[in-house]
């Protein structure tokens, strides 16, 4: 999933939190960063044995009254979903932090698996 700068800067400026879950695969080793930092609104990760997922959650989600479920593929060679709650998605505008699981996934590199992520936000 490439990306210009360009269609990077757009996605800033049009109020879009981008998480980026970049780890290394396998193991029970767990990656911390991600997200954007600095002065602006975003949100930050910690997932456990990551191998290039993405998760994309629009600042517009977190008031939603209903749940909100986010392909996480990024450049894995498969994909998972994560499913934020409607009350998940209020703690993460309210400043809390939130646990979560993606789904289940196969792959032929990693075999099937899961991610846990612990996800935070600062508006």
């Amino acid at each position: 999933m490439a990306m210009t700068r360009k269609e990077f800067i757009g996605g800033l400026a049009s109020g879009t939190v981008l998480l980026v879950f970049s780890g290394c695969g396998g193991g029970g080793g767990g990656y911390t960063g991600g997200g954007m930092s600095g002065g602006g609104s975003g949100c930050t990760d910690t997932i456990a044995a990551n191998h290039g997922h993405v998760l994309v959650v629009p600042l517009s989600d977190l008031s939603s009254m209903v749940d909100k479920s986010y392909d996480i593929r990024g450049t894995a060679d498969h994909t998972h979903t994560v499913t934020l709650t409607a009350a998940q998605l209020a703690q993460l505008k309210a400043g809390q932090s939130v646990n979560v699981n993606s789904s289940m996934s196969t792959s032929m590199t990693y075999g099937t698996h899961f991610h846990a992520a612990s996800v935070s936000c600062v508006m």
